[in-house]
């Protein structure tokens, strides 16, 4: 009784449909770290309920989606009462967010809200219900809807929670991730710490949700150009994922991912291709083909191939990137923009004008539905549509691009002044080029 093992390998035996051979090694009973994260784990699969709800709660933290929606789909059809239905509703929106199936996630929780006004006025419940849609939002790219959500949590937590509770960190570690999305890095790393700061003195050391933090931080201080910094903490968050989660959990592929990204800008192109590998080795026999971690995969692998010069090969991964995007709603998510943009440079380099600007004009009608006017990435969408002009020779709308794509930078908050001075070095050589054809 209360034995702790680690699972070395699980397998069918030969000759047996139904025989399994698990290998379990009893851990050391003076591993107190890892008895102090499997009670926490065990507090956060709400061991007071049932059976077949707790089993549920651990597959979805497991990352086993598929699992875990036929056991609450089977408790769904054998219940009445609608508490329980509520509860339900809730892990089926976790399963469907996770899945990438937004608009899914968030009738579902739509739904499991309504039953709990109906029954209570339980403000802590209410708040978790605010979480839930608000991660949705976010996932979809309605950040201002997001952002009214997890402040209504956070407002919650303030009012009825002691000061050293954990729960108001999640509320803290959000709104820092829309910040971040928004490209408001101080105001997103603020978030973001004092989220860090609650999770070090409520949680265990090897907690997954320290190694959330870590990597939210880490992507806060890539944007602000601090390489080494960044990847050092990517580091700290990777070695608790690969301690704590299974060796297929998305959040592995996340943390593989976003190193990549870090090694890429550094120009260590190999390592990146590695790394972005790794993550996808690791998903596609475990996420639906649709998800989106895997369009972010296919659409980095396409950006060190295109540095690389190997402009067809970046062309493939990028429109495999696309194809996922198209079915996963909103059917106008930004990021969609961000692959119609990366396809035109494909084509751009390919010297294919006509097929790059296509693109880019694409790029530029998402972005007019879902960004703010003076978006950053708006700037990218013009300087894109500027060079095209520019090889076309019509140094007119090259100038005038180039123009829109500096007026936005100016007025960006990112410390990064490198965009701008490339955009200025630009016009001034379009400028000459438009005095030379008067003359």
């Amino acid at each position: 009784m209360h034995s702790i093992f680690r699972i070395q390998l699980v397998k069918k035996i030969d000759g047996y449909n139904r025989l399994w051979q698990v290998n379990l090694t009893l851990a050391h009973e003076n591993n107190s770290q890892l008895h102090i994260l499997t009670e926490r784990l065990r507090e956060e699969t709400f061991p007071q309920t049932k059976g077949w709800y707790r089993l549920g709660i651990l597959l979805v933290i497991l990352g086993q989606f598929d699992k875990a929606e036929q056991v609450y789909q089977v408790m769904s059809n054998q219940t009445m009462d609608q508490g329980s239905k509520a509860n339900i509703y809730v892990m089926l929106g976790r399963i469907k967010n996770g899945q990438g199936h937004y608009v899914e996630a968030i009738e579902l929780y739509e739904k499991a809200l309504e039953i709990q006004r109906n029954l209570s006025e339980n403000h802590l419940s209410i708040a978790a219900f605010y979480n839930n849609i608000g991660l949705v939002y976010r996932n979809m790219g309605e950040y201002s809807k997001a952002l009214e959500y997890y402040k209504k949590m956070l407002e919650i937590d303030r009012k009825t929670l002691p000061e050293n509770h954990y729960s108001p960190a999640t509320s803290y570690h959000n709104i820092g991730v829309l910040y971040f999305d928004m490209n408001e890095y101080t105001e997103a790393l603020s978030y973001y710490q004092t989220a860090l700061e609650i999770n070090r003195t409520t949680l265990p050391a090897n907690h997954p949700d320290l190694a959330t933090s870590y990597n939210s931080i880490a992507m806060v201080f890539f944007n602000m150009g601090n390489h080494l910094t960044a990847l050092s903490y990517h580091e700290k968050g990777l070695d608790i994922y690969q301690k704590t989660l299974p060796s297929n959990h998305p959040l592995l592929a996340s943390s593989y991912n976003n190193i990549g990204l870090i090694y890429f800008d550094m120009g260590e192109y190999l390592k990146a291709l590695s790394y972005y590998q790794k993550g996808i080795d690791m998903q596609q026999n475990f996420l639906s083909t649709n998800h989106p971690l895997l369009a972010t995969l296919y659409n980095n692998i396409a950006n060190v191939y295109h540095n690389m010069g190997k402009y067809l090969e970046a062309l493939i991964y990028s429109e495999e990137a696309l194809k996922i995007e198209k079915k996963t709603p909103p059917a106008n998510h930004s990021s969609m923009a961000i692959s119609y943009n990366n396809i035109g440079s494909r084509y751009k380099s390919l010297g294919m004008y006509p097929q790059a600007f296509s693109h880019y004009e694409k790029a530029f009608e998402i972005q007019e539905k879902t960004l703010p006017v003076d978006h950053f990435d708006f700037a990218q969408t013009y300087n894109n549509i500027a060079f095209v002009y520019d090889n076309m020779k019509e140094y007119s709308k090259t100038l005038e691009y180039f123009q829109h794509a500096l007026r936005i930078l100016e007025k960006s908050r990112s410390p990064d002044n490198s965009h701008i001075k490339a955009v200025k070095e630009n016009i001034e050589h379009v400028q000459q080029k438009l005095r030379a054809g008067s003359q």
